[in-house]
């Protein structure tokens, strides 16, 4: 997982936990411990998340996010043992995304990173088989590293195939599950979507079992 956060914290046990949970859960970590640093590393980095303490050395939390607010929407996450609903209402005037108050849960604080990694479109599910992975979330498709340019209907027809590999999928359910019976399409539509499809893709992984459907097989390694 390609994912890089930012904890800026400046109690180094606390920044260490959170910095371990996180690693333990895939994502890569970097630590830092006053706000200067932090605007500098934001500056730098391309961090798909930041974790950030509101008492901090040098630029106070809030600062922060301010300025980072001027970079862009990368999602923020405020902690702070401070206590009240004053400096949580700040933070949200601010624009922070989520905000933890201290002590907390480590399992809970991954699921709230996870929770906003989702919502920013960071973190999306992916279906794989072999080099092939699929990211339905997105419609996107990649061969090893290189996107696909596929067609919406060239993506569900290839999403619904790997979903289902192992299985024959016959001209009918394409047609009901892609383009639904309201469509004015027949057999010749589906032909012409899967040879443009095979195409585009570096392997012909696509089955034709002639005169029922099409079919990929089980040896793609689905996860």
């Amino acid at each position: 997982m390609d994912i890089r956060i930012l904890v800026v914290e400046d109690d180094e046990h606390i920044g260490n936990t959170v910095a371990a949970f996180l690693r333990d859960a895939g994502y890569e970590v970097e630590i830092c411990t006053d706000g200067n640093d932090a605007l500098l590393r934001v500056y730098e980095g391309r961090f798909k998340l930041i974790i950030l303490d509101i008492m901090l050395p040098g630029m106070d939390g809030q600062r922060v996010l301010k300025e980072i607010r001027k970079l862009g929407d990368t999602p923020v996450l405020m902690m702070t043992a401070l206590s009240g609903e004053t400096p949580q209402l700040r933070a949200f005037d601010n624009h922070a995304d989520d905000y933890i108050t201290k002590p907390f849960s480590m399992l809970i604080l991954v699921k709230r990173v996870e929770a906003l990694l989702r919502r920013s479109g960071a973190l999306q599910s992916e279906l794989r088989y072999g080099d092939l992975t699929l990211l339905p979330e997105s419609y996107k498709a990649h061969w090893a590293s290189v996107e696909l340019p596929l067609t919406l209907r060239e993506f569900e027809i290839l999403l619904l195939l790997v979903n289902n590999q192992g299985k024959v999928i016959t001209h009918e359910t394409l047609l009901s599950k892609v383009w639904g019976y309201d469509y004015d399409v027949n057999e010749g539509t589906v032909h012409t979507h899967i040879k443009n499809l095979r195409a585009k893709l570096p392997e012909n992984i696509i089955k034709t079992i002639r005169g029922v459907g099409y079919t990929v097989e089980k040896s793609g390694g689905k996860q």
